[in-house]
């Protein structure tokens, strides 16, 4: 599975307190699914809720989960796409701590598909693929984020 690091990788990168502090993110996979079907490949795809926990977290939540929804839009576009997934989306829980201080805890409905093929003289090839382009659906385009001064990478 490669989601669960690139967007740990992500808003590591997009948000500068992260960045500081990368250990304040925890990814959790629980009950996941392997979906496949007997045929010619052995292609399958893996199907998981990524529970993804922020500690500590002093910055506007909306620095989170700005760039939290650029990474689904890119990377899992289904669950903004489709209506019937749209309002279930992001599950998300928080613990106030302080005045300045939340637990953040996120859940996302992942997919990832992996191509099998068979390699000449025996064995597998496993290729990630990721999701199929989209076309341009407008909207904003250029956008940027600063919190304190500081610019949040989109």
């Amino acid at each position: 599975m490669k989601k669960p690091a690139d967007l740990r990788a992500y808003l590591t990168q997009a948000i500068p307190s992260l960045a500081k502090d990368p250990d304040k993110i925890h990814v959790f996979i629980e009950k996941g699914h392997i979906a496949s079907k007997y045929g010619k490949s052995l292609s399958f795809e893996y199907r998981y809720p990524l529970q993804l926990v922020i500690t500590d977290y002093t910055d506007p939540v909306d620095t989170l989960i700005v760039p939290l929804l650029a990474w689904i839009a890119a990377n899992q576009p289904d669950i903004l796409l489709d209506p019937d997934k749209q309002a279930k989306a992001i599950g998300f829980e928080a613990e106030i701590l302080d005045h300045h201080t939340t637990d953040i805890g996120l859940t996302l409905e992942l997919s990832e598909r992996v191509i099998i093929t068979a390699v000449a003289g025996g064995g597998w090839s496993c290729e990630h693929v990721g999701e199929p382009p989209l076309p341009d659906l407008g909207g904003p385009t250029g956008w940027s984020m600063v919190i304190n001064g500081a610019p949040l990478l989109p």
